[in-house]
Order: structure tokens, then C-alpha cells, then sequence
């Protein structure tokens, strides 16, 4: 062939063959040689600027994506035995996309017409373009018990975990997926129920040893009361929906919206644009769009999904598994902002001035288009000189006005002097056994940074608009220390040398002065500790008592409200404000704000909890191996019974009880949280370098034991302990001396 192929020609060979896209294989194919290639480029310009195609890397493919979860339906098998599925979902204007299903043992038969959600992986094949797996059959929602397996002579039965569970499950011979008596396993209801005997069940998960890390997370879970399986008539509403249109809303396909998050994320709540401000009044300024997934339109006042996100208050995030707020089909589609779908949002345009300060802002309810799912690391990578091909084509254009914003942003946030606690973030890795394969600690980076500093701005946008057009809400609300705590933060910086300025009103900026008198000191962990310690724990009002952490007198949570109820009841307070819809607050949902926020701050501490054992307990099964080691760390907490440490490597915490400190009795002084040695007077104290030896781990119980080699590189007397019950006589008048003038001076800031 020697003449230029059409447009359309390009377009079917490239959807056809999406393994043979590169300019070469369409020369090829279409016998283009010599100067015509200089025309064959000139069309796939024109093609690549109208937008029908996508250029990566020398490669031409249709721009529009499926997202990572999507309704398909199972066309049946081919003449090799595969099931393939097609989407019920596409937007895109080539040809349907063809998905191959894989199955795992434990999936139930899945035959033609079957529709399921599923969780898809694009691939690079000849007769399909994505694989998928099954999340769930649409149109089914079986119970699902955790429990141990007791093997019987025809299959078994399941002893339920859960507090309060006294019925077992019965396990028919072949439903047992293998399990052996006493692994901890997860199974499914298998046919009806009956009103007789034992309810039936099907092994779908082997989960081992209870006492090993793939189970930690699922025993947390069910110890916490953490809901964990979705009521039918919730799957079935969430099943329900369809995809929202353009009707009532500002098309905003067109700005390239962006979203920034874990490489691992599976939900993508926030998206963001900013361009140059082109007002002459505004020199230097930006524009910056902040724009959320719409889950109000979704999850409207008084339905099941409602009643069913209210109830789980919050997702809890676990180092395995996440147990969501919302059902797949909404937290992992329809509300996902996902790349090259068009999805509903609520999104800010603020105006920024050169200096960082937020001039104005407006609210619209609109559909946008995100033209990249990107992660942290690859959008840090490609500023810092090494972007990939997915990053490249946005560098100038997308990426960089971000870091100019940033940049303005941080001006602004140098003056309002936010509490900047140095306190690094573990990052436990798992692999798909379940087992730690490393704990390292979450490098901090701009990317990061960024994304975290336009939230802020955008949360501080929704409460000063709803406060204006005196709207109910709920405020994200951290008070100021109490001056009990605020004394002892202050003892505690006197013993390490160092001033936290007293006689007047506290503010950030004073706690951040004492941050950086330690910062690259011997007391950087002690006082970042200390000062974490004197905190206030932040909860939800509708009555507004300002965040003091992050010095803002106006402050509500709008960015996350996949994962968060606080976020939905700000948007639908958004939505009545603004004239958007019918799905604002309803009168009920107002009356009953003040238990809202009770409840909402209660599930996000049971998260917590829950989150925290999971992880002591992965930390103890990673440590179980280093038995006997010796390990390097600081003193984290003093107790009557005892002394904490917490672990350089890993950041665990562990346990040196009084009697594994030395031979002499020591004497707890609870005011300045500190132990004296009787016989030598020596002090311990938070933030104290040690050497220990570890001589216990407990998975179990996230436990770890351990035994005290040197104390600041000093090595303690050991042997018989010398129980004289006292301290030195001096040491001991210069103790009581030193809490008596410390209780004047508490005394004095209650008058």
C-alpha cells in the first residue's frame, strides 16, 4: 500500500492491534516507507491533537481507560475454555475494550449474563486489553464469618471469633477449601437459611495460624466491633447506581485535574489544577482548583447507604487490607476519581495571592475529567529531574504550576506557624503470604507536602463558607493543652536545657520555637514526644472551638468524604448552602448534628485502637525473629512498673520492666516522669539513649519484652537488688523540693 492511510484507518488498526501502536508497526502495517513516514507523522499529530489519540513513549493508544473497578458482565467462554467480560461502563468513543476474567479457587461458577464488580488490570495481549478479578457477584451479598475450623470425619465445623458469637457454622466435606484443624479461616453463608440446625458455610480463605500476621488485622477487626460485612439492602442500593451526567453541573473536563496519592491507593478522594492568575490585580498569583468526589450525590439523607456510613463513621486502614466506609462499587468507582472517566465532584477555585494567602473562593458542583492518576513518588521524581512517560507530557504544563502554588503556600504558612512536630511515619510491608517483610519509615516529601497544604486550604474554604451563609455544619475542632500538661512539657524542657515561653497566651509558635531549640539535639525525640503528649485529642462539633494545631480559627474536614462521614455532612451542608440539589442536609440530619459528632469522634478513636494493635502485633511477629539481639532506642514513657522504649530500627515500642533495670530499687516520681536509683541516684528519663536486649516477642499480644544493657552508653550495677525503699536522702529533698514549686507554679496558672 502507498497511499496515506485515513483517520479512521489509524484509529481501527490501533484498536485492533493495541500491542503494535509505535510508529513503525502502523508504517509497517500500512506499507508506508521513506518521505511518506514525514505524512504519516503530520497525521498522528492531527489524530494525537484532536484528542483521539494519546502519545506515550512512541506509542499511539486510544486516550480513554477503563477504571480500576468496574461493573463487567461475563460473555461466556471461549473455545479455550476463558471466560471474557465486557464493561457495562464505557465512555470511551474506539472500540470496547475486551477483559479476560480470572478466576480464583475460592470464586463461586460465574456463567454468560453474569454480572459482577471486579477489579481490573490493564495488559498488553493480543486478544484483550485488561484482565480482571472478581470483588463480588452483583445481585449477591453472602454473610461471611471468621472463625477457626474444627475438622470433623466429613468436613467440619467454624468456632466464630466474634464477641458474642455463639452459633457455629457447619462446613459440608468439600466446602472446606482445604483448611486444617485449628486455622483461622473466612467463609461464606452457602445456601439458604434454615430455621433448623446449624447455618451452612464455605471456606474461602485460609488464613493459617491464628496466632501468625495474615490474621492480626481481621482479629483486630472483629476484638473492635469494626463492621466489617455490608447489609444486603446496602449492596443492593450502592449496586443501583448509575454513573452521574452533566445535567446541573459545570463541565470541568477540560481542566487537567490531577490526583496525587499513595502508589497503593485504591481510591482517589481529591484532585487538583493550578494555573497562573491572568488578573493584573493579582500579580504573581495563582488559581488553584481543589476538586472532591460528589458522594453526596450518591449517598443522599436517610437512605440505606446513609444509615450504613453513619454506623462505620469512618474507613479503617489496615497494613493488609482496608474495611471502607462505602461498598466497592461507590468507594472504588463511581466516587473514585479515577483517570479518563468522567466522574462527578465538588470542587473550590481559590484565588492565591505571590504571598500564599487565600483572596477568594467559590464552590461549584461539576464533572470533571482527570487526564492522570499519578503517586507521590513519580510526580517528586519527575521535579527532581527524572520523570517517567507518564509524567513527562504534564511536567511543564500541570506538574510544576503545583510546586509554584506550593511554594507561594508556604510563605503563608511560615507566618501562621502551624505545629511542625518532627514524628516519622512507619510504612509496614507485607508480602502475599502476609508476613512483615520490612518496617522502614515513610520518607516525607514536597509531593506530599503539597497535596496536604492545599486540603488544608480547601477544608478552611468549606467552614468559612458555611459559617458565612450561616449553615449547620460540623467543625474538625483541636483545642489548646490543658495547663496541666502545658507544666509538665514545661518541666520536661527545663531538665533538657531549654525554654518554652510562659505568662502569656500559648501559641504554636512558641511549642515550634522549643521544636527547634532540639532539633539535631540529643532531646529531638524526647521533646517532639513531650510535645505530642500535651496535645489535645481533635474531635467533631458543630459548635466551632478553632484547631490549634494547625493555628486556624476556622477549620472543617470537606476533602475526604469517601472515607469519612464528617466530609459527607460538610458536603451536603454545601450542597443546601449553595442552591445545588435536592441531596443537602435534611431537617432530621441538623437536629441530630451534636450525636453526630459524638459518634463519628468515637468510631475514628475504635479505628485508631484498632489500627494500633494490628500494627503492635505485626511489629511483635517481624521482631520474633531477633530474640536475643541487641537493639538500640530511646526511653518513650515512665511508669511505676516500669520504663518504654521505643526501637531506632523499627519504631516499636517494648517493655523493660523495673525489675530488668538493675540491682537497686528505683523510685518513681510522677511529676517529672522520671525513676531514681536508691543507691546510685542515677535518673531515668523520656528520651534517654539505650541499649537493649530483646528477650521476648508475642505476636498475640503485640507484646515485646525486653532487657536493659547500657543506659546512655553506661552499663547499670546488676545482681541482688538492694531493696532499701528509698532514694538518697539528698536526692530525694531535691525531688520533693523541685515538685512542690512545680505545683505552686500550676496553681498560680489556675488562678
Amino acid at each position: 500500500m502507498n497511499r496515506i492511510p485515513s483517520k479512521d484507518e489509524i484509529l481501527q488498526w490501533i484498536s485492533d492491534n493495541p500491542t503494535l501502536t509505535a510508529k513503525r508497526d502502523i508504517a509497517k502495517a500500512f506499507g508506508i516507507k521513506g518521505a511518506q513516514r514525514i505524512d504519516l507523522k503530520r497525521v498522528l499529530k492531527e489524530l494525537e491533537a484532536e484528542g483521539h489519540l494519546q502519545k506515550r513513549h512512541k506509542t499511539y493508544r486510544d486516550p480513554e481507560k477503563l477504571p480500576p473497578v468496574s461493573v463487567l458482565q461475563i460473555i461466556g467462554p471461549d473455545g479455550d475454555g476463558d471466560l471474557f467480560a465486557k464493561p457495562l461502563e464505557w465512555h470511551g468513543e474506539g472500540v470496547e475494550p475486551r477483559i479476560l476474567f480470572v478466576p480464583r479457587a475460592s470464586d463461586p461458577a460465574l456463567g454468560a449474563g453474569d454480572r459482577i464488580l471486579g477489579r481490573l488490570t490493564e495488559v498488553k495481549e493480543d486478544d484483550h486489553q485488561y484482565t480482571a478479578r472478581l470483588i463480588r457477584k452483583i445481585g449477591s451479598n453472602p454473610l461471611k464469618v471468621l472463625g477457626i475450623f474444627r475438622k470433623q470425619s466429613e468436613g467440619g465445623r467454624i468456632l466464630p471469633i466474634d464477641k458474642g458469637a455463639d452459633k457455629q457454622w457447619l462446613v459440608a466435606a468439600g466446602a472446606d477449601h482445604g483448611a486444617k484443624d485449628g486455622e483461622l479461616v473466612e467463609a461464606e453463608q452457602a445456601g439458604p437459611k434454615g430455621r433448623l440446625g446449624l447455618p451452612k458455610a464455605r471456606i474461602i480463605a485460609r488464613l493459617g495460624d491464628p496466632t501468625q500476621p495474615r490474621a492480626v488485622s481481621l482479629i483486630a477487626i472483629h476484638q473492635h466491633g469494626i463492621p466489617d460485612q455490608f447489609p444486603d439492602q446496602v449492596i443492593a442500593e450502592a449496586d443501583a447506581k448509575k454513573p452521574a451526567g452533566l445535567k446541573g453541573r459545570t463541565d470541568l473536563r477540560e481542566l487537567p485535574l490531577i490526583t496525587i496519592d499513595p502508589w497503593d491507593a485504591r481510591d482517589h478522594d481529591d484532585a487538583c489544577f493550578v494555573q497562573a492568575d491572568d488578573d493584573p490585580q493579582n500579580a504573581d498569583g495563582f488559581i488553584l482548583w481543589v476538586a472532591i468526589a460528589d458522594v453526596a450525590h450518591y449517598v443522599t439523607p436517610g437512605s440505606e447507604l446513609d444509615r450504613e456510613a453513619k454506623k462505620r463513621g469512618n474507613s479503617s486502614y489496615f497494613p493488609d487490607r482496608v474495611v471502607p466506609m462505602l461498598p466497592d462499587r461507590l468507594s472504588g468507582d463511581l466516587c473514585s476519581l479515577h483517570e479518563g472517566v468522567p466522574r462527578a465532584c465538588l470542587a473550590v477555585r481559590m484565588k492565591i495571592d505571590a504571598s500564599g494567602n487565600k483572596i477568594s473562593h467559590e464552590f461549584v458542583r461539576g464533572l470533571m475529567k482527570s487526564p492522570a492518576s499519578l503517586n507521590y513518588e513519580e510526580v517528586q521524581a519527575a521535579m527532581d529531574g527524572a520523570p517517567n512517560d507518564k509524567v513527562a507530557p504534564l511536567l511543564d504544563d500541570v506538574i510544576r504550576p503545583l510546586y509554584a502554588c506550593y511554594e507561594a503556600l508556604r510563605k503563608a504558612r511560615s507566618v501562621r506557624q502551624p505545629l511542625e512536630l518532627d514524628l516519622p511515619e512507619r510504612k509496614i510491608t507485607l508480602n502475599d503470604e502476609g508476613e512483615v517483610t520490612s518496617v522502614d519509615f515513610r520518607d516525607r516529601l514536597d509531593a506530599h507536602r503539597l497535596i496536604e497544604e492545599f486540603m488544608v486550604l480547601a477544608n478552611v474554604a468549606a467552614a468559612e463558607t458555611l459559617i458565612a451563609k450561616k449553615s449547620p455544619l460540623l467543625f474538625r475542632v483541636h483545642e489548646e493543652p490543658n495547663p496541666q500538661k502545658l507544666e509538665a512539657l514545661r518541666e520536661t524542657a527545663q531538665s533538657a536545657g531549654m525554654v518554652l515561653a510562659k505568662g502569656q497566651v500559648l501559641k504554636t509558635a512558641h511549642l515550634n520555637h522549643l521544636l527547634s531549640q532540639a532539633a539535631d539535639t540529643d532531646h529531638d525525640t524526647l521533646i517532639n514526644m513531650a510535645t505530642l503528649r500535651s496535645m489535645t485529642q481533635a474531635y467533631y462539633s458543630p459548635e466551632n472551638f478553632g484547631h490549634f494545631g494547625l493555628a486556624l480559627r476556622n477549620y472543617a474536614h470537606f476533602t475526604s468524604p469517601i472515607r469519612r462521614y464528617s466530609d459527607l455532612i460538610v458536603h451536603r451542608a454545601l450542597v443546601s448552602s449553595h442552591g445545588f440539589g435536592k441531596d443537602g442536609l435534611d431537617p432530621h440530619e441538623i437536629e441530630r448534628l451534636q450525636d453526630t459528632a459524638q459518634h463519628i469522634s468515637d468510631t475514628e478513636r475504635r479505628s485508631m485502637m484498632a489500627e494500633r494493635d494490628t500494627t503492635d502485633r505485626y511489629l511483635a511477629a517481624f521482631m520474633s525473629d531477633r530474640v536475643g539481639l541487641e537493639l538500640k532506642g530511646r526511653i518513650s514513657g515512665i511508669a511505676n512498673f516500669g520504663v518504654f522504649v521505643r526501637l531506632d530500627e523499627t519504631g516499636a515500642d517494648g517493655m523493660l520492666p523495673m525489675r530488668n533495670l538493675g540491682r537497686e530499687f528505683f523510685h518513681y516520681d510522677a511529676e517529672t516522669q522520671t525513676l531514681m536509683g536508691s543507691d546510685s541516684g542515677i535518673q531515668i528519663g523520656i528520651g534517654q539513649k539505650v541499649t537493649v536486649k530483646l528477650i521476648e516477642a508475642a505476636p498475640v499480644t503485640g507484646g515485646l519484652l525486653l532487657d536493659l544493657v547500657d543506659l546512655d552508653g553506661k552499663t547499670l550495677p546488676k545482681g541482688p537488688p538492694h531493696r532499701s525503699g528509698k532514694p538518697p536522702r539528698r536526692k530525694q529533698g531535691s525531688a520533693r523540693k523541685k515538685a512542690t514549686k512545680t505545683q505552686r507554679k500550676v496553681k498560680r496558672t489556675r488562678k
